[in-house]
């Protein structure tokens, strides 16, 4: 039975899941995507769906399972109320483009009633604090290849996979260690040993004819960890000169990952260029080491390079071709539509689809936000038996984590330990991340426990989590500082992270000093501050309102070379504007200002703080011309700062005049802040009127001839002498 994807108009509008127009970006999934796909010329045995949806002439080989209904009864009846809608509709399938998109297509082809299990598969409680329950744990082994990154990250996991399966089939049996004292040691020794201003070639005339093809790729290898690149390169020119050549395309599988981790990419696609033109190179694992070579150096323009003289050469690709282009597209920014394209021409090549490509996929679904099209994916695929990985579990359960949906994090959790799938540190790190966002460091300790009853270490990401759990709250650095040296305890050496979350907790709790000594304990541990650091340091002095300090660091990050972001920006800004430091304020937009960072509103609400708080209130009408002229419109925390600046210094005039502004420009702030402003103003407004009351009156009463005039006494030669008496209330003088 030839399958057939179809798209269906549904009697009631609902949003498509997916809409490409002239974005290619990919919209966002509705909360339950209609989905539907039938057999063209269904029989009357079985049917597919239980809507009928217009017809396509578009077929999808591999993810489109027959779903057929148990009962009989029932399908008979589906397939009749297919019919006839199918019948009703016929006219208006003419006028309706067909979809083309392959994307859509594939979502099209899932039935409505499925959905993702972490949505309704899963009970889990909404009060973490009070109740918390993950599933029960199941005897594990310690995680095989432990991320010794601060920060692990599925798609960091997902490269190093890839690349290690590059070379499977060429490397079925790793080759076994050399023997002491053998001629791969002996090689690598004089390598390691080359004096200056000679090559390894002029070393190894003493080894020509001694050493096989076999051994020049344990070479290769023993080099590339040992860091000797240029030891690699000389030794593969040796190779080639060989009088019987030694170069194989093992040996360049080999080598073109060591050259790609070494940010070498000319040297790569030299080799590449020049590797003899028999087919005994035209292998998919030599073109897949150079792809994965460029890939670690970013070179994605010629990878595709690579990937298109592949083609060109008639090399048939495989899965680890497939989810290293899926990588390098996700990379170089391509779509996730664009991604399922290339899958689906790789798939009609003949390519299987294995635990990598999966992973790949998801991960490209996942950074556009499409969590739940990427459990769609990972069913589907399993459904043909593709079997999903902990990395395919942690890329989505990141995703979720991200998006503070913690409850669908720990329903895949359970999941994948209910399917078997061993947890590794990543899984406990990713529900650890997502718990410190949420300030709970309590269930953080219980996933520590729960991590080592499972047979796996802590590394310094999960005590970096517990540190930035108890800092984010307030009178709990003490908890951050016992936990950071709880980690050095156990041998765990911090990371710039780790000192990053320990300065923050100090911050929060105005401990500012012992910030800064946390910060010099780090320099003097060699661990390089990263932006985030300095960004976290500022912080905590600018809270302080210490602003030479607050210099001092701002001096050390552009000694280094160290350029800050926007948030860094604004903290030095807001730092210096608190203490009406202008002048110092005016520096920071002007040097952030040369590295592409042009002024917001927000930066000009900080600038006008500073010039008020430094007597400079003159100046800020001149402040609101410059946000004209760059197009800023001000909004309500303008207004508010200006007129705030106005009343410090009882000018009610113009604090009136920019109120009657605000009000004209519909910027009035929140209901508080303006409650707040409105009992100040209406205050000096009823003095106001007072005396603009009592002086209305005494100009009526005068126009009127109401007023008695005051009589004017003669002038004697002795007035000047006169004391003048202080003037008394009446009820004084009577007594």
């Amino acid at each position: 039975m030839t399958l057939t994807l179809t798209h269906h108009t549904l009697p009631s509008p609902s949003p498509s899941p997916f809409i490409y127009g002239d974005n290619p970006k990919i919209a966002q999934h509705p909360q339950k995507p209609h989905l539907f796909f039938c057999p063209k010329n269904p029989p009357r045995q079985s049917s597919l769906s239980a809507i009928q949806p217009i017809s396509t002439s578009s077929s999808f080989p591999i993810f489109l399972p027959l779903l057929q209904q148990e009962e009989e009864e029932e399908v008979e009846q589906q397939h009749q109320h297919q019919h006839q809608l199918h019948e009703e509709e016929e006219n208006t399938e003419e006028e309706e483009d067909q979809p083309t998109d392959s994307i859509l297509r594939f979502f099209k082809s899932r039935t409505s009633t499925q959905d993702p299990p972490v949505l309704g598969k899963f009970s889990l409680s909404k009060n973490r604090r009070s109740s918390w329950h993950l599933a029960p744990n199941l005897v594990s082994l310690p995680d095989p290849d432990p991320d010794p990154d601060p920060d692990p990250d599925p798609e960091a996991i997902l490269t190093q996979t890839q690349i290690q399966q590059i070379n499977s089939p060429l490397q079925s049996s790793s080759p076994p260690s050399p023997p002491h004292g053998s001629i791969v040691l002996e090689i690598v020794q004089i390598a390691k040993q080359m004096p200056e201003n000679s090559t390894l070639g002029e070393l190894l005339g003493a080894y020509e004819g001694r050493v096989s093809a076999k051994e020049c790729v344990e070479v290769l290898g023993l080099m590339g960890k040992e860091g000797l690149v240029l030891g690699c390169l000389y030794f593969f020119e040796w190779m080639r000169l060989q009088s019987h050549s030694l170069v194989s395309p093992r040996s360049c599988s080999v080598l073109f990952p060591v050259l790609g981790k070494a940010g070498m990419a000319d040297e790569l696609i030299v080799l590449l260029r020049n590797l003899p033109q028999n087919k005994e190179f035209r292998d998919v694992h030599v073109f897949n080491s150079a792809i994965s070579g460029l890939l670690c150096c970013a070179r994605y323009d010629d990878a595709w390079k690579v990937y298109e003289e592949m083609e060109t050469n008639n090399v048939q690709p495989d899965h680890v071709t497939c989810s290293i282009m899926i990588t390098i597209m996700r990379e170089n920014g391509r779509s996730a539509k664009e991604a399922w394209e290339l899958f689906e021409r790789m798939n009609r090549k003949g390519v299987k689809c294995s635990p990598e490509v999966v992973g790949a996929l998801v991960k490209s679904f996942c950074d556009e936000g499409l969590k739940k099209e990427s459990l769609i994916i990972q069913q589907e695929m399993e459904k043909k038996g593709v079997s999903s990985n902990a990395i395919v579990y942690n890329t989505i359960m990141d995703a979720y984590s991200k998006s503070n949906q913690i409850e669908e994090a720990e329903g895949l959790f359970a999941e994948m330990k209910a399917k078997g799938i061993i947890p590794t540190s990543a899984t406990y790190n990713i529900l650890m991340d997502a718990y410190s966002r949420r300030m709970q460091p309590e269930i953080i300790e219980k996933l520590l426990l729960e991590m080592q009853d499972d047979g796996l270490e802590p590394n310094v990401k999960s005590y970096t989590c517990l540190i930035s759990a108890y800092g984010r709250q307030k009178k709990m650095s003490d908890m951050a500082a016992n936990a950071f040296l709880r980690m050095r305890k156990v041998g765990i050496q911090p990371t710039s992270h780790s000192y990053t979350a320990l300065i923050h907790a100090y911050s929060i709790s105005g401990w500012h000093e012992k910030s800064y000594a946390a910060f010099e304990n780090m320099r003097r541990e060699e661990i390089k501050p990263s932006i985030e650091t300095y960004t976290t340091l500022l912080d905590a002095f600018r809270r302080a309102g210490d602003t030479q300090t607050l210099m001092k660091i701002w001096k050390s990050m552009i000694s280094e070379k160290i350029q800050g972001t926007r948030v860094t920006f604004n903290i030095l800004l807001d730092g210096f504007a608190k203490q009406g430091h202008y002048t110092e304020a005016r520096d920071v937009i002007s040097e952030f200002g040369k590295i592409g960072f042009q002024p917001t509103v927000m930066t000009y609400n900080m600038l006008i703080n500073a010039y008020a708080r430094g007597g400079q209130e003159s100046k800020l009408p001149q402040l609101l011309k410059e946000m004209d002229a760059l197009n800023l419109k001000p909004d309500s925390v303008t207004y508010l700062t200006m007129i705030y600046a106005y009343i410090r210094v009882r000018d009610f005039r113009r604090a009136f005049f920019y109120h009657k502004q605000m009000v004209k420009s519909r910027q009035v702030p929140d209901a508080k802040s303006y409650k707040k402003l409105r009992a100040l103003l209406d205050v000096q407004a009823a003095t106001k009127n007072r005396r603009d009351r009592s002086a209305i009156l005494g100009i009526i009463k005068s126009n009127m001839g109401l007023l008695k005039p005051k009589k004017k006494r003669q002038k004697d030669e002795f007035w000047k002498n006169k004391k003048k008496r202080p003037r008394t209330h009446n009820g004084a003088q009577g007594q």
